[in-house]
C-alpha cells in the first residue's frame, strides 16, 4: 500500500508533536476515526501509562481514557495510590479502529501493522516525557512498546527493558475487565489490576 504522508518532522515539544498528530493519516484508520487522540499528562511525567487505543467515548471527547473501560483505569490508579493528574496517559494507537453496526461502532483491534505506523508519535512522546518508569496496558501496548508478542499472564507485573533501555513493566487493559462475565472474574481481575499499579508505584518510589 502506498504511504500516506511523508514522515513527520523532528518535533521537540509534545505541543508541537500534539499539533502535528491533529493531522495525522500515517495509516488509513483516521479515515473512520472523529479525531486524533493524543496522550495527557504532565510534560515531564515520571510515569507513564499506554494503552491499546481510543475507544468511542474517547473519540467523541478527544481524550485518552474517559470512557467505560476510563473509570475503570481511575478507579485502580485510585486504589493503588497513584494522582493520574501527575501520570502521563496515552495509546499505543491513536485513532478509534471500529466497525459500524447500525448506530454503534463496535471495537476492533488494531494489527500489526497500524501499531507500527503509530509508534512514531508513540516514540516522540516516550523522548519528550521521558518517563522514569512504563506501564504497558495490555497486549497491543506491550507489541508497540516491546516490539514482540506478549503474554500477559506470563509477564505481568514483572520488570522488562525495552529497547531504548528504559523499565516497562506489563499488566492487563482495564478494558479486559469489562468483557469478564461474573462479578466474581472482574473482582479479581481488579485486584491484580491494582496490584500491578501498587507495585509499579512501589518501583517508581525507588527509582528516587
Amino acid at each position: 500500500m502506498a504511504e500516506l504522508e511523508l514522515e513527520p518532522r523532528e518535533l521537540t515539544t509534545l505541543a508541537a508533536l500534539r499539533d502535528e498528530a491533529r493531522g495525522c493519516q500515517r495509516c488509513p484508520l483516521y479515515q473512520n476515526a472523529t479525531q486524533t487522540v493524543f496522550g495527557e499528562g504532565p510534560d515531564h511525567a515520571p510515569l507513564m501509562l499506554v494503552g491499546e487505543q481510543p475507544g468511542d467515548q474517547e473519540d467523541l471527547q478527544g481524550h485518552p481514557f474517559v470512557g467505560p473501560a476510563g473509570k475503570v483505569l481511575d478507579r485502580a490508579m485510585a486504589d493503588a495510590g497513584i494522582d493520574r493528574k501527575r501520570v502521563y496517559v496515552t495509546n499505543a494507537v491513536k485513532h478509534f479502529k471500529n466497525e459500524p453496526r447500525g448506530k454503534r461502532r463496535l471495537h476492533k483491534r488494531p494489527n500489526a501493522y497500524e501499531v507500527g505506523r503509530c509508534k512514531w508519535w508513540l516514540d516522540g512522546e516516550l523522548t519528550l516525557v521521558n518517563p522514569k518508569l512504563v506501564v504497558a496496558l495490555g497486549a497491543t501496548a506491550a507489541l508497540a512498546l516491546t516490539g514482540r508478542a506478549v503474554s500477559i499472564g506470563r509477564e505481568r507485573d514483572h520488570p522488562i527493558t525495552l529497547p531504548d533501555g528504559r523499565t516497562a513493566v506489563i499488566t492487563t487493559h482495564p478494558s479486559a475487565l469489562l468483557r469478564m462475565r461474573s462479578d466474581a472474574e472482574r473482582e479479581e481481575g481488579m485486584k491484580l489490576l491494582v496490584r500491578d499499579l501498587t507495585n509499579a508505584a512501589a518501583r517508581l518510589a525507588a527509582k528516587k
